[in-house]
């Protein structure tokens, strides 16, 4: 199967999920019968500003940041978004967006090293 046969499949399921199946947790009716669009336009992210970094640093369309002439890859979801970089030892910068921490970067060896998710999925060693 190509990924235009793949596409096809899955938008017939969208169709399917939300016009003709019912939902327990909607009442038995499907999403489409409660649907309703916003009040408001979406109007993206506010301007972000990082007056307690060092400097802030736009990435690129391909998910990028360049520093001191090394290309480092953060993701293509932050494309277009400005990050904000502190200097926390020799070569480590803190990596933030908005109010959070996503990483420390060592310029040395050019990755981003992301912090861990207190929030996430825990695996218990077996015993």
């Amino acid at each position: 199967m190509n990924s235009l046969q793949q596409q096809a499949r899955f938008d017939d399921f969208i169709s399917e999920y939300n016009t003709e199946r019912p939902h327990e947790a909607l009442g038995m009716k499907c999403p489409m019968e409660v649907y309703q669009p916003a009040n408001r336009p979406y109007r993206g992210l506010p301007e972000v500003e990082y007056p307690f970094h060092d400097k802030d640093i736009l990435v690129t369309a391909c998910g990028r940041i360049c520093m001191l002439r090394k290309k480092i890859n953060i993701s293509t979801v932050f494309a277009g978004q400005r990050l904000g970089l502190k200097e926390v030892d020799d070569t480590i910068w803190l990596v933030s967006f908005m109010h959070h921490d996503l990483g420390y970067i060592d310029l040395e060896q050019k990755t981003l090293q992301t912090i861990d998710n207190p929030f996430g999925t825990r695996v218990s060693p077996m015993s």
